[in-house]
């Protein structure tokens, strides 16, 4: 909000770049608060005149995306036209507006008292010669408001000293750096989780920018329950510059909801129908905390899956469905917000998305070489048959590149992720095999 004119709302981009988009689809990014959008219509009436809504650094982009905030919740996104910079205040009003009535699950409301009690928390970044993206990372995360926290920074398998030398300069005496030499995401989380103290250890990855609240609202999710061992946060693009980019965030889902709800494995929810399987409902590893006696009675992360490894994804899942099917509840709080670098090229895209489907196919073999869940599997899908083609539909809609973005990806980007899938299942399997 400008101090000289309260009728003009002012919004940054929630990532900085200097460099002007190239890509015309390019989408701005930002988030805009209720009672500043309530602050500049009133300012406009007590002035007569209209409230204007001005972008920083929006030249090359003529959309925006917007996270419509309160102090307590994510509301939900809005879509605006921008024109020089400028958003219609008008059309932001209306689509914030249709926002904030919007029907929420208020899982807050009935937290237990003593829940926002600042117990210590341990925050867990593993890196791997990512020492540009981890200074943004843990920049965001020491401005963190919640007041008692330490962070361990997991350099794992490191090629050169870079991440050592950053983390001892920084002489934060909330930072230890931890190496750990065998590659796999799994194995470095899991050397952060036995080097954590106290209860609650949050996960976050190098390539995320985390909100100043985020801490604060993931440990407040562990008192929305009476045993919840997981609580997962949003995790929104932060920057939409590119096909890539677009593309990734269509299909991810990671943003498809801002209501706060719980999952409980005796407890199967009616709009999920393939429960407990649809684990995109869960979160994803980018963002999200943990009991940490839950996850070590769990035995950790399974050190078969995660990026590192020939699977290279699907540790995170996994992590997600044995707490649920341990008993524990697991609750999902958009409003702590991780805003993420999707990967801005063709090539990046392929390799994630390759990773992506390794992850999941080990992880469905993972399932199937155990014959309760197995079973389990199949009744669910003989009882929801209807409720699995549609899934598989909508998978494979959003695997499809748009028209507009089409001609910049590989051809078989969304195709060849079933391919994928197969593979991963076929190396867990092999992997599995020879351990025995």
């Amino acid at each position: 909000m400008s101090p000289h004119d309260s009728a003009c709302l002012t919004l940054a981009p929630v990532l900085p770049n200097p460099v002007r988009p190239s890509w015309s689809g390019a989408i701005w990014i930002g988030e805009v608060w209720l009672d500043a959008v309530d602050s500049a219509s009133r300012a406009s009436v007590s002035s007569g005149r209209p409230a204007v809504c001005r972008l920083q650094n929006a030249e090359g982009f003529s959309r925006a995306r917007l996270l419509v905030r309160d102090r307590q919740r994510a509301v939900g996104f809005v879509d605006v036209d921008v024109t020089d910079g400028e958003v219609a205040f008008a059309d932001l009003r209306e689509q914030v507006g249709a926002q904030r009535h919007s029907p929420i699950r208020l899982l807050r409301d009935r937290a237990r008292s003593g829940a926002d009690k600042a117990e210590h928390v341990t925050v867990v970044v593993c890196t791997r010669d990512r020492t540009d993206m981890l200074k943004s990372a843990l920049e965001s995360v020491l401005a963190a408001t919640y007041p008692n926290f330490g962070v361990l920074v997991v350099d794992n398998a490191p090629r050169t000293d870079a991440t050592r030398e950053y983390v001892k300069g920084l002489a934060d005496p909330r930072v230890r750096l931890i190496t750990e030499p065998t590659p796999g995401l799994s194995r470095a989380r899991n050397t952060g989780l036995l080097a954590a103290t106290g209860n609650i250890v949050a996960f976050v990855d190098d390539d995320v920018v985390v909100d100043r609240d985020w801490l604060s609202i993931l440990v407040r999710g562990f008192g929305y329950g009476d045993s919840v061992g997981c609580v997962s946060g949003m995790v929104p693009a932060g920057e939409l510059r590119t096909p890539a980019q677009a593309y990734f965030e269509n299909r991810a889902g990671w943003t498809e909801s801002a209501d706060a709800r719980m999952f409980e494995w005796s407890e199967a929810p009616r709009d999920v129908p393939l429960f407990p399987f649809e684990v995109r409902h869960y979160g994803t590893g980018a963002n999200f905390a943990v009991d940490r006696r839950v996850v070590l009675r769990l035995g950790g992360f399974d050190e078969r899956l995660g990026a590192g490894t020939r699977v290279s994804g699907g540790e995170d899942i996994d992590m997600f469905f044995r707490i649920l099917r341990s008993g524990r509840q697991l609750v999902r709080e958009p409003a702590a917000i991780a805003w993420h670098r999707h990967r801005a090229t063709a090539d990046d895209l392929r390799a994630q998305t390759r990773g992506y489907g390794l992850g999941l196919g080990a992880w469905l073999a993972k399932l199937a070489s155990d014959p309760a869940m197995a079973l389990l599997a199949l009744k669910t899908v003989a009882r929801r048959r209807p409720a699995l083609v549609r899934h598989l539909r909508s998978t494979s809609q959003k695997a499809t590149p748009p028209t507009t973005v089409r001609a910049d990806l590989p051809a078989d980007i969304g195709s060849g992720t079933w391919r994928f899938i197969a593979a991963g299942a076929w190396v867990y399997l092999v992997a599995r095999a020879r351990s025995w």
